[in-house]
């Protein structure tokens, strides 16, 4: 399970450390791709498996999944951390994220997630206030 939250840094060959924390999770190898809100998610190898197998479960008749995937799967990059434990973010991803140099690194559950940092900011500052207030919707009877 990945969680916290991480500030690397990209180099200017587009590379990114990843925190350590993750590295073991992710050393055998990872996909990179869109995701939601202008991040970028990363995923193990078994994770993306297990997401691409419900995909291509579902219909295609359904006009909606049809397009996730092609987006999902056209955009996404596999990848293999180097020994130093660094990815290369391709450019096509780093320019759909609006990567900068300062980036923020998130552990959201099963996946990661990358953000160009004052994209990260905004989004909390926007998110944040309604936080306490949609927690009985998403986990009824959690808390």
């Amino acid at each position: 399970m990945f969680l916290g939250t991480h500030s690397p840094r990209l180099d200017e060959k587009g590379r990114l450390f990843l925190p350590a924390k993750f590295r073991d999770e992710l050393a055998e190898g990872l996909v990179i791709t869109k995701g939601q809100e202008r991040c970028l998610f990363v995923f193990p190898m078994g994770e993306f498996t297990r997401i691409a197998t419900q995909l291509r479960d579902a219909p295609m008749t359904h006009k909606a999944a049809r397009a996730y995937s092609r987006v999902f799967f056209a955009s996404a990059s596999d990848e293999v951390p180097d020994r130093q434990g660094r990815v290369t973010i391709p450019p096509a991803l780093r320019e759909y994220a609006g990567l900068s140099r300062d980036c923020v690194v998130i552990g959201a559950s099963t996946r990661v997630e990358i953000w160009d940092r004052q994209a990260w900011e905004d989004y909390l500052a926007e998110s944040e206030p309604g936080f306490a207030d949609i927690e009985e919707e998403v986990l009824p009877g959690v808390f």
